[in-house]
């Protein structure tokens, strides 16, 4: 099981920035669902335990101010948690949107916790503070509505206490931030963007969304069914992106092309759950298809600063017929030896990882 607080290490720095992307689709999606509101999912309540991993995410990569213009003091130490199996595999990568999220709107989530004075009012310490701006921020995004959760939801003390704290200043948030609007002519809180965020997330909602096939778990025809039982019709491209439809990639014949909207439902099939199916940009699967291409039967490849373990995975995955080795540098921890391999046992290419070495 990955442990919540060493994310940070595990996810680099091209997971990174999918997910920032991710969440930059996540933002615009009101972009989107004007084109087309079937597409979108209804958005379910977060459990207590992605609040508390998208906080220590947030604390890990929130703008750091000097120290004679902090507004928030976030404290230095990270918050407690577990994950179940089933957690882990469900709730990872919605912590890691909620956590960008919150980053993209880190100066007007401080300026109306500030605007509330709700520090003042609280002896909540410091290091709960990336918990109650996270939070904060769903708040908000639900209009400051309760939370709906199943009755054996597991609930986690911190997230609880933080929880209790915006419900008591809720008519307070909700005045700060329509104080904020005003103040900025906004018609909501995306509107507050700079202008240049703003042309980023319009841009980024019209980017599609790219995932390649693990053919070491499953067949190519197996996915094209299983996407159609879901409503997707198979294409020769993506010409028009309100339709349910997906594209193989021209250069790779196992990455496949949707319109980015579908995101929020394409992340909640089985194909995705069980890696069947990975989301990636499609210039890392370029990079493992020209290596493929360019090399022989028994050669053996040196990978360096790949940036995700998934690069890792897919290459092994489509040499897999072959006798090279696959070396891989940059490991350097058991512990993130672990974290490697539990990922490439999930993919089930454990045993195609032939060796990793420290560097």
């Amino acid at each position: 099981m990955l442990d919540p607080n060493s994310a940070m290490d595990f996810f680099d720095q091209e997971n990174m920035e999918e997910l920032s992307q991710l969440a930059s689709l996540e933002m615009s999606g009101d972009l989107v669902s004007k084109r087309k509101p079937s597409a979108a999912l209804e958005k379910s309540s977060y459990p207590d335990s992605v609040y508390v991993t998208a906080a220590n995410i947030f604390q890990g990569i929130r703008i750091q101010r000097p120290a004679d213009k902090v507004i928030i003091n976030y404290g230095d130490e990270l918050l407690p948690s577990s994950w179940t199996q089933a957690e882990e595999d469900s709730f990872q990568r919605l912590s890691y949107e909620l956590a960008f999220s919150t980053l993209k709107y880190q100066d007007i989530l401080e300026s109306i916790l500030i605007d509330t004075d709700i520090f003042s009012s609280t002896t909540i310490p410091d290091q709960l503070n990336s918990l109650i701006i996270v939070m904060l921020y769903d708040f908000q995004d639900r209009k400051f509505q309760p939370r709906v959760l199943p009755n054996d939801a597991v609930t986690i003390p911190e997230v609880q206490e933080v929880e209790n704290l915006l419900n008591s200043f809720k008519t307070k948030l909700a005045a700060a931030l329509a104080r904020c609007r005003i103040k900025h002519d906004a018609l909501s809180i995306y509107h507050i963007l700079p202008e240049t965020v703003r042309k980023q997330e319009q841009r980024a909602s019209t980017l599609p969304l790219y995932a390649w096939i693990n053919i070491g778990k499953v067949s190519l025809e197996e996915v094209y069914d299983d996407l159609r039982k879901k409503g997707f019709d198979k294409v020769k491209s993506i010409a028009y992106l309100n339709d349910k439809v997906f594209a193989v990639d021209q250069h790779c014949f196992n990455v496949l092309i949707f319109p980015s909207h579908f995101k929020r439902e394409l992340l909640n099939i089985d194909l995705i759950k069980d890696y069947k199916l990975i989301f990636q940009d499609k210039s890392r699967s370029l990079a493992v298809h020209s290596v493929k291409a360019l090399i022989n039967m028994d050669d053996d490849i040196l990978m360096v600063n790949t940036g995700s373990w998934y690069t890792v995975a897919h290459m092994s995955i489509l040499t897999s017929g072959n006798t090279s080795k696959i070396f891989v540098c940059g490991i350097e921890s058991e512990e993130k030896d672990s974290d490697a391999k539990k990922l490439f046992t999930k993919m089930g290419c454990e045993s195609m990882c032939r060796r990793l070495f420290d560097h």
